[in-house]
């Protein structure tokens, strides 16, 4: 089955260039050239990918992004033409999955894409356990759905990736190096730091008190585990 992208950014030449090289590969490509069309489009369609630009016109990338997070965990990509890592890191904290900056070689951005299609399709796919369940925490691994007290919580994928992960690693501790490895991949050019925002939204989300957190702990010196606490 085609793969259906939804490519925003207010240079149309950019746009057009993104379009024909992923509709080389077969891909369904919808475009949007300001913040308000883009949002549009993601909360009336289903989507299995967003390449989303900063600057945009009318409401900025980082604010579409942080509203398609609000009721969607679809694979976010930023384009930025800004360089700086905080800029990138707060691109991350909106929700995003990954980021490409400004010029970039279309190959790679396609290489991009197709990684994390593949992480969501095929990560921890041999994996049994269907449905974990820790005190008023259930994960839901073939759905993807995550509850607290049987309401759902909305997580970005790379959020979910991180508590699958833990959760079916129970009391192993992870280095920030290999979360950065396992759910991003080997080739992601990001840094450990990426690792502890997403942990912090995870908390945020997961845990009823996020500076005393009862599922995802820190190792100090070492990085991150997961406790079960299904007898709590």
């Amino acid at each position: 089955m085609s793969k259906r992208i939804l490519v925003v950014d207010d240079e149309k030449l950019i746009v057009k260039g993104i379009k024909f090289s992923l509709e080389q590969d077969d891909m369904i490509v919808d475009v949007a050239y300001d913040g308000q069309e883009a949002f549009d489009l993601a909360k009336t369609n289903v989507y299995d990918l967003v390449i989303l630009d900063v600057m945009l016109p009318k409401i900025d990338g980082l604010s579409v992004c942080r509203q398609i997070r609000e009721f969607s965990n679809m694979p976010i990509i930023m384009l930025t033409a800004k360089g700086e890592d905080m800029d990138k890191i707060l691109g991350l904290e909106y929700g995003a999955d990954d980021y490409m900056t400004k010029p970039f070689n279309i190959l790679e951005l396609k290489a991009r894409i197709k990684a994390v299609l593949r992480r969501i399709k095929t990560e921890y796919n041999g994996d049994s356990e269907a449905v974990i369940n820790s005190g008023e925490l259930k994960i839901d691994c073939e759905s993807r759905r995550v509850f607290i007290n049987n309401q759902e919580v909305n997580l970005t994928a790379k959020e979910f990736d991180l508590l699958e992960l833990f959760s079916k690693h129970p009391n192993k501790v992870y280095s920030r190096e290999n979360l950065l490895n396992i759910v991003w991949g080997y080739d992601y050019p990001g840094d450990v730091r990426t690792v502890d925002v997403h942990v912090r939204r995870l908390r945020e989300k997961v845990e009823p008190n996020p500076s005393e957190p009862k599922f995802i702990h820190t190792k100090w010196g070492v990085g991150y585990y997961y406790q079960n606490k299904k007898n709590i």
